[in-house]
């Protein structure tokens, strides 16, 4: 059994905000093996994972969905940046279901994740294939 097209759409409310810390940065910078600078901390474009990530989590484990959570592949993930994040910012994430597609019997799930302000100012966008291959009858 497929995906519910159904959810082909569907707009998941915002999470609760995310205040981005400097020391949260950081830790995002050196398990990544990275330095953190000293000064004009920025964080790294994929930061963004964390916050989408969890966000998007709401869209895949939702019951009515019908994806196999077991058999989850991440095809894609990509990040389009309208200005960077920064400490301080308060962030809140609004995922949309951009595709529910059956390729060769596998399920495809496309979300589309928005990263704002509290103040709707746009952070980034964010991109997820996820591909689940059913289980041979």
């Amino acid at each position: 059994m497929g995906l519910n097209t159904e959810f082909l759409g569907r707009v998941f409310p915002a999470t609760e905000p995310y205040e981005v810390g400097r020391e949260k940065i950081r830790e995002f910078v050196r398990a990544t093996g990275g330095t953190p600078p000293a000064e004009n901390l920025v964080a790294p474009p994929t930061f963004a994972v964390l916050l989408t990530m969890n966000a998007e989590f709401r869209v895949m484990f939702d019951p009515g969905l019908g994806l196999d959570a077991g058999r989850l592949l991440h095809r894609d993930q990509r990040f389009e940046h309208h200005r960077p994040i920064v400490p301080g910012d308060r962030l809140t994430v609004t995922v949309r279901v951009a595709g529910v597609d059956d390729v060769g019997g596998n399920d495809v799930l496309t979300l589309s994740s928005r990263v704002s302000t509290v103040d709707d100012e746009p952070v980034c966008t964010g991109t997820s294939v996820i591909v689940c291959p059913r289980a041979a009858q």
